[in-house]
């Protein structure tokens, strides 16, 4: 009628459709590059310049859902860095003109004796130190006078002193981060489809406006063909189907950060597992207990060596008293007279007889018999296990092996997964006897140990240059290189650390590796809905150009028939969210 009708179409033309326009004049005029938005750009101006308002409102519509949804599964800015604030050191306590001062973590200068971890080498006193997040070692390792200590560790058990070797700024953690940082960006995003062939799609769309136009002479059949030669279904298959399949690991406890985390998921072939906290469960246990004496059972040896370390801060010392009442359902008796040498043993009077617990060389260190302990502990050793032994009245009279068990999914994961043309192999820093026990428990054959950070990305690199897109699993401040080096990572969410969490593509919230297989299965499935709903939407385009050529359909029906396309889309991804593990 000459005057602009008040509908419901103009709001989303003007809602939706400015940021379009915005959009793709940004596109073409700042940044000289053709995307999708032009094609919806020159559709939404030619339907509003004969009046069709209705299929202009429709189109802005889907566009800006599509966008939405491509929002919300797009990569979000990675925080990992500064939630690595909580393991690095804020201030340190450092020994100055005899007395100790607090300062900043900053200030530590290379000679400075601390009593904090960081970086160097202990002085004086003995400790246990848990480095399993950094190197993956997963018993704690007893440190002594002239033996070095790195950042990012943990002081498990006794006191010391300390001289800083590095500044804070060259620490190990410092160093790490910034190798996490340097292999995270160097990890570009993947340009979506639509917008990768966005200058193929305009010039096509126009070629075929104006082929239209000059063959029947209807300004509105090129119109018509505009506007259903619009890519709604196409930009909105792949976010439908990310969002959908996003949804349905989330609730098998699997967090996948984005589509583009998803897509390199979906093409990996080959999974490298670290060990501590990942293939096993990240705590020592005690996997055997055994008498060297006559007089005591079996059982004997570890209710004695469970009463002298009821009140052990040691992590060996609270597995041997967990295996205990998990054994029993009982505490143990207390000892009298319990004494600790920090990083040697326990020590304690029972009826009057001194016992106690520790390594073969301290019993051997004091000129006790060793009662054929060290031939007797060769077996668990073999096994990656660390031996303890218990002394009674002077003589070692029994021994206790203590591992870091692997999980008991584990065999069935990987089996699921290998059957399923996925390989794996396990990375970890440990020691070689603990990675080739772990790996055979978990039957994995390809195992590579005592491997550095660095070491970890250079194996992860030599697969991916093969053309073996490798995933790499993990939950440790030293997996995080790793974890982002690697086509895809995956961290445990419930122990792993923070960096690692922030570093990988998508966080087991449970720890359950047996989820693994689905995952996989999953992400493949995605990526075919992705393909299936390209297809349909491009033969509904092609079909659509086809009928306005024909003038078969008006803008107004162009639009519908559009619309049916997008809608097939959708209800195609939802699909997904009804696969079950």
């Amino acid at each position: 009628s000459g005057v602009l009708p008040a509908d419901i179409a103009w709001v989303a033309i003007v809602l939706c459709g400015f940021p379009i326009l915005l959009g793709a004049a940004r596109g073409v005029i700042l940044e000289h590059d053709i995307k999708a938005d032009l094609l919806v750009a020159l559709a939404l101006v030619a339907s509003v310049g004969i009046r069709e308002y209705f299929a202009a409102g429709e189109v802005a519509l889907i566009m800006q859902i599509g966008s939405l949804l491509e929002d919300y599964t797009s990569e979000k800015a990675r925080r990992g860095i500064e939630k690595l604030i909580g393991l690095k050191p804020r201030t340190a306590r450092v020994r100055r003109d005899g007395s100790d001062v607090i300062l900043p973590a900053d200030e530590v200068r290379t000679g400075d004796v601390l009593t904090v971890l960081a970086d160097g080498t202990i002085l004086e006193g003995q400790t246990s130190i848990d480095q399993s997040v950094m190197t993956g070692e997963s018993i704690p390792v007893d440190k002594k006078e002239g033996d070095t200590v790195t950042s990012g560790t943990t002081n498990r058990f006794g006191t010391f002193s300390m001289r800083a070797d590095r500044a804070c700024g060259d620490s190990s953690l410092q160093r790490m981060i910034r190798l996490a940082e340097e292999a995270d960006a160097n990890k570009a995003p993947i340009v979506s489809l639509a917008d990768r062939w966005a200058t193929w799609l305009v010039a096509a769309a126009l070629l075929c406006a104006l082929l239209i136009g000059f063959f029947t002479g209807e300004f509105v059949r090129a119109v018509t063909a505009l506007v259903v030669f619009c890519p709604c279904a196409f930009i909105l298959a792949t976010p439908t189907a990310v969002v959908a399949g996003i949804g349905n690991a989330a609730r098998y406890g699997i967090l996948i950060r984005s589509g583009d985390a998803l897509e390199r998921l979906s093409r990996v072939r080959r999974i490298a597992f670290d060990k501590t906290g990942t293939l096993t469960h990240g705590r020592p246990q005690v996997t055997a207990f055994r008498s060297l004496d006559a007089s005591f059972t079996d059982d004997d040896i570890l209710r004695l060596a469970a009463r002298v370390e009821r009140y052990s801060g040691h992590p060996l010392g609270k597995a041997v008293v967990a295996s205990f009442q998990e054994r029993t359902g009982e505490d143990p008796e207390p000892v009298s007279d319990s004494h600790t040498i920090a990083g040697r043993a326990v020590s304690g009077r029972i009826g009057g007889t001194e016992v106690a617990v520790g390594k073969a060389d301290y019993f051997a260190s004091l000129g006790m018999s060793l009662n054929g302990a060290v031939e007797a502990a060769d077996e668990y050793l073999g096994q990656g296990a660390t031996v303890v032994c218990l002394s009674h009245g002077g003589k070692v009279v029994g021994l206790i092996a203590l591992a870091d068990t692997v999980r008991p999914e584990a065999g069935d994961t990987v089996r699921a997964l290998e059957s399923a043309g996925i390989s794996c192999m396990l990375l970890t820093g440990d020691n070689e006897r603990a990675a080739r026990s772990a790996a055979s428990a978990a039957g994995i054959a390809d195992v590579r140990a005592d491997l550095l950070p660095e070491e970890k990305a250079s194996v992860l690199k030599e697969y991916e240059d093969r053309g073996e897109p490798t995933c790499m699993i993990g939950d440790g401040v030293n997996d995080a290189l790793a974890l982002s080096s690697a086509c895809a990572g995956i961290a445990m969410g419930g122990i792993g650390s923070d960096i690692a969490v922030e570093s990988a593509d998508a966080v087991l919230v449970s720890d359950e590796i047996k989820r693994l297989p689905y995952l996989f299965r999953l992400m493949g499935k995605v990526m075919r809905k992705v393909r299936t709903n390209i297809i349909a939407s491009l033969l509904i385009n092609v079909s659509a150009v086809a009928l306005s050529a024909a003038g078969a359909l008006t803008p107004v029906t162009g639009a519908l028939w559009h619309n049916f396309g997008s809608v097939f889309v959708v209800v195609n991804a939802a699909l997904l969210l009804c696969e079950k593990d």
